[in-house]
């Protein structure tokens, strides 16, 4: 009697090799806000999700979307790999409270009282800084960022200055140190000489800088999913989009002898040294797959 003995080829053709990768997924931050007579609050960093050891297989498609920042006293968009996803950072505000997000954004310089920074998503940020007023100064809260808080408006005789933007947190996933996700400066009364002498700083990591009358805040760094500043001068729509948010980006690291297919409606990039692999994903909506 014989056997027969069917060779199945694990490894080869459509078999899933299961594998682990790295991942670091940041969301679009949130736009700052502008308005003459509030103060508009910074915006808060996208929401900032990262870990080692992700159980991935070849074959199989997996989504990707790169969240867009935020426009003006907007959240910013959500970013997605497979079942991870990243909050888009909450705006600044110009009339009230922050709005919530991955980090949260700056409350406004109100007309009366204090107005609250937003709230952050558990594991993803911090929170936004207060904005308040006092004899008739009014000044913003930093949006906040992954690495701390954002700053409250300081309206006392310290002076009238928007709140510092929240730190960003670093990452070594592409072989060098980088930081993303800071938090955007709040807005205040302070005019272009004031500002050039003493800037209101945006967090670590690409946050935009505070603007004052006259003067627009700064936009958020293009993929680090930071937050875009606040002023108090108006306008700002369309175009270069002064205070807008940063979008945000996907990077996975993985085994090199693994092979990424980046999926139509993505853009990235693919790097090689040391045994593994890094994609950078800057924009877009789609799948990537391995073999």
């Amino acid at each position: 009697m014989s056997f027969g003995y069917q060779v199945l080829g694990f490894g080869s053709g459509n078999v899933p090799i299961p594998f682990q990768l790295e991942y670091l997924v940041v969301a679009g931050g949130g736009g700052g806000a502008n308005r003459s007579y509030t103060r508009g609050g910074g915006g808060g960093a996208g929401g900032y999700l990262t870990a080692t050891g992700f159980d991935v297989a070849t074959t199989t498609n997996y989504t990707v979307t790169v969240g867009a920042g935020g426009g003006h006293a907007a959240n910013g968009s959500d970013s997605v790999f497979s079942t991870i996803t990243s909050d888009g950072g909450g705006f600044g505000s110009y009339s009230n409270a922050g709005g919530n997000g991955g980090s949260g954004g700056g409350g406004s310089g109100t007309i009366s009282g204090t107005a609250s920074g937003g709230s952050a998503t558990s594991g993803q940020g911090n929170a936004g800084g207060t904005g308040g007023t006092k004899n008739s100064l009014r000044a913003a809260g930093g949006g906040g960022g992954r690495g701390g808080a954002g700053g409250n408006g300081a309206v006392d005789s310290a002076g009238n200055r928007g709140g510092v933007g929240g730190s960003g947190l670093a990452s070594s996933i592409t072989g060098s140190s980088v930081t993303r996700a800071g938090g955007g400066a709040g807005g205040s009364q302070l005019n272009s000489s004031e500002l050039t002498a003493n800037p209101i700083s945006g967090g670590s990591g690409g946050g935009g800088l505070g603007g004052g009358v006259g003067v627009y805040g700064i936009a958020g760094t293009t993929n680090t999913g930071s937050g875009g500043g606040g002023s108090s001068q108006e306008g700002d729509t369309g175009g270069a989009g002064k205070t807008y948010g940063g979008s945000g980006i996907c990077i996975l690291k993985y085994p090199d002898d693994k092979t990424i297919t980046i999926g139509a409606g993505l853009t990235g990039s693919t790097s090689t040294s040391g045994g593994y692999s890094v994609t950078s994903i800057t924009a877009g909506s789609g799948t990537v797959s391995f073999t």
